[in-house]
């Protein structure tokens, strides 16, 4: 049989041949996909091993000897919205271990820069950049410790007597080799949990509808094979033989399809390394394939296909007597929605009682949470179709509505199949762009506004951390850091925020400020009618809700004198500038230059870098998966289009010898198309929205805003993508309908 099946697979004409390869197209282009995203996941994971080096902790690699120790201290600068990791280094013992990427240890006075790093230096102003690291470059940092080739990473020399005083140093034994199980670590592709929930959501979002895809595509033709298959039962074939058959054919084509989507792979992979998965490109051998991903594409779409086609075959009959016939589908129940309401009911769950104790558990909450909503769409896709389709043929006034509707009736599932690509696109765009706006307007409304992003802020030790050392305390700012800030072009005003000698407990209060230099740095808020010295909460921006907006916060009185406050150490210095770059970097290097430890200054309204880096990542992420979902979806609807209009071409071709007009025709295709489409994508869009905002309220703790309008014009772009497909498939129709179509043979 499997020889008879390649016969008549290769050798029955032109329309087998053809069916063949079309079947195969779309197939490579599943196939292709399906190798671009484990690519891009394996190109995840060889970014974040690269810099796991830089998540280095005392933790992690606690020192053993005492000829083996190592300073080490990291930290993320910040040049015109580029970060830049810093790692301050001292050697404790002879046998000091050194980071992966450079020779040897610098001296002090001395540090190694990625290539990146090192041409920014050459191109910038020095009192913008190069200033800040007052010591000579002495080589570059080389590949294998670069997550990506556009890093940016400055290792510095120091001694250890010098960097041991630093706050946030910590004594090491060896260098991490192995991603750290943390959200705030310096890695820039992210690690840990972080990495886990990037690529599970990825992975969800993108290989349901790959999948879709190449099922889709196995079936194509699925009517004109049934009735050769039925040709055969009535020669005497047994169902065993025409299943074999059925599977060389499925076979043939997958095999063909796998092997021209691998070729697709390869020929488009030199592009891949600049798709921003994660904001940063792809360094080169990044994008390979691990061997259990070749075998689950050479192994596993061609299983699928066979199983696709057996299954297509479910519904044929043929009795003894050679009449065939095709067994009614049952209208869906309304049990299919039940996994789409139990998706919703996880994330409600846990938005009720609050997020899981544990990293894993949070992640497997919104897996399991998203997941059921996925599968949900895919499965209640077709009861809400068949909803839609008996209100449509009930209230019918016109023919091309009537017959739409009774057509939907007659096989809502085939309908849905049609547009479930879409659909998930649309979940998926509406979750991650929900989120995302909501999570960017939470932050913008706890900023100063235009205000808190021309304001520098530089925290010092004693401001935010709670066990900070004695000997990390800024008594006082030198009058010619003052003097310098204060001359540099584009700078306004500079506030300098005192330790509160009775509250410094997070949440109560940080510091005392004058009132004459508060109200210059409107940013950070304002004094009391009549007070002369305040008492200034946490003015930072953030997604934790400390402060929802420090610029119209007015701060109490500190009820101390202008000498008492004076004589304070420092917690912070607060720069106002115009806005330009030239002046906030200037005044960012004068604050690095005179408080080098103590971290970078960040401007009033920006998230923590770690935070901030996270959901730059995370929005890179989102447009690669949304552009890549439309397209795919894009891709889907036209091979179920076409494979329709092949099912459907006799029907049709009867309809129009009975005096039924093409237009007619044309109308009942779109409406037939349209309504799952615009009634399940309405479904989808809510479901979306609904779950972002469960999740951002249970685990982030912001509200749910609606989305701008660019969410909506994508929204808007794919529907009317689908609706032109759908309108270009008209042609087709009008050549494939013909009454030669019709005749008994």
């Amino acid at each position: 049989m499997i020889r008879l099946g390649l016969r008549l697979t290769l050798g029955s004409g032109r329309e087998a041949a053809l069916r063949v390869l079309v079947t195969a197209a779309a197939v490579a282009l599943g196939v292709g996909m399906l190798l671009a995203c484990l690519a891009g996941a394996n190109g995840l994971h060889a970014q974040t091993d690269r810099g796991a080096w830089l998540d280095t902790s005392a933790q992690a690699v606690a020192p053993t000897s005492t000829s083996g120790r190592l300073w080490w201290l990291t930290s993320t600068d910040e040049f015109s919205n580029q970060e830049i990791d810093r790692v301050d280094i001292a050697a404790s013992g002879p046998n000091a271990p050194v980071p992966p990427g450079i020779p040897h240890l610098p001296g002090p006075g001395e540090y190694y820069a990625s290539p990146a790093l090192t041409t920014l230096l050459r191109s910038e102003p020095a009192n913008e950049l190069r200033d800040r690291y007052p010591a000579h470059q002495i080589g570059t940092i080389g590949a294998a410790a670069l997550p990506s080739p556009n890093s940016l990473i400055i290792v510095i020399g120091h001694t250890a007597r010098q960097l041991s005083q630093a706050p946030g140093a910590v004594e090491v034994g060896a260098i991490q080799s192995t991603p750290a199980s943390c959200y705030a670590c310096q890695n820039t592709t992210g690690s840990g949990p972080v990495l886990q929930f990037i690529l599970a959501g990825g992975a969800v979002a993108l290989l349901l509808p790959i999948l879709i895809l190449i099922a889709t595509a196995s079936r194509l033709s699925a009517a004109r094979r049934e009735e050769r298959f039925a040709a055969m039962r009535l020669v005497g074939a047994t169902p065993r033989q025409i299943s074999a058959v059925s599977a060389v054919e499925a076979a043939v084509a997958a095999v063909a399809g796998v092997a021209a989507g691998f070729a697709l792979f390869f020929v488009f992979r030199p592009l891949l390394y600049h798709v921003p998965f994660t904001g940063a490109p792809f360094a080169q051998g990044d994008l390979s394939l691990q061997w259990i991903d070749i075998a689950l594409a050479v192994i596993g779409v061609p299983v699928a296909a066979v199983v696709s086609a057996r299954l297509a075959l479910r519904r044929v009959q043929i009795s003894p007597l050679g009449v065939s016939r095709r067994a009614s589908s049952r209208p869906p129940r309304i049990v299919r929605i039940i996994p789409l309401l139990a998706g919703i009911a996880v994330l409600a769950y846990f938005d009720a009682v609050g997020k899981p104790g544990s990293n894993g558990s949070q992640i497997l909450e919104l897996l399991v949470g998203f997941v059921l909503l996925i599968v949900g769409l895919v499965l209640a896709g077709p009861w809400f179709t068949t909803a839609g389709s008996r209100l449509m043929a009930k209230r019918a006034n016109r023919p091309a509505t009537l017959i739409a509707g009774r057509r939907l009736l007659d096989n809502p599932k085939a309908a849905f199949r049609f547009i479930s690509g879409l659909v998930i696109a649309l979940f998926v765009a509406s979750a991650m762009i929900g989120a995302l706006s909501s999570i960017a307007a939470a932050t913008s409304s706890s900023s100063g506004g235009s205000a808190g992003r021309d304001t520098l802020s530089e925290l010092f030790c004693s401001f935010y951390m709670s066990n900070c050392p004695a000997s990390a305390e800024v008594s006082s700012v030198p009058g010619q850091v003052l003097d310098e800030l204060r001359s540099t072009p584009g700078v306004r005003a500079v506030t300098v925020v005192h330790q509160n000698p009775t509250q410094a407990q997070l949440g109560t209060s940080f510091g005392v400020v004058a009132c004459d230099q508060l109200a210059k740095t409107p940013a950070i808020g304002k004094c009391a009618p009549g007070a002369t010295e305040a008492s200034i909460g946490y003015f930072l921006s953030n997604l934790l809700g400390h402060n929802s907006n420090a610029s119209s916060t007015v701060w109490p009185s500190a009820h101390l004198s202008a000498a008492d406050v004076a004589r304070l150490p420092v917690d912070a210095v607060v720069v106002a500038t115009n806005g330009s770059s030239g002046s906030l970097e200037r005044a960012r290097t004068t604050l690095e230059r005179a408080f080098p430890f103590q971290g970078a200054p960040v401007a009033v309204d920006a998230l923590d870098p770690s935070t901030a880096r996270l959901l730059t990542m995370i929005q890179d992420m989102t447009d690669v998966i949304i552009v890549a979902s439309l397209i795919i979806a894009a891709c889907s609807l036209a091979v179920t289009i076409a494979a329709g209009l092949g099912e459907r071409k006799r029907p049709f071709s009867l309809l129009r010898l009975t005096g039924v007009p093409t237009s007619l025709l044309h109308r009942v295709v779109a409406l037939e198309s349209a309504l799952p489409l615009f009634l399940v994508a309405a479904v989808s869009i809510v479901v979306g929205l609904v779950s972002a905002a469960l999740y951002l309220h249970s685990q982030v703790g912001i509200a749910f805003s609606i989305p701008g309008i660019a969410y909506w014009a994508t929204v808007l772009g794919g529907l009317a993508a689908s609706l032109a497909i759908i309108t270009a498939t008209f042609p087709i129709l009008d050549r494939m309908t013909g009454p030669e179509v019709a005749r008994n043979e």
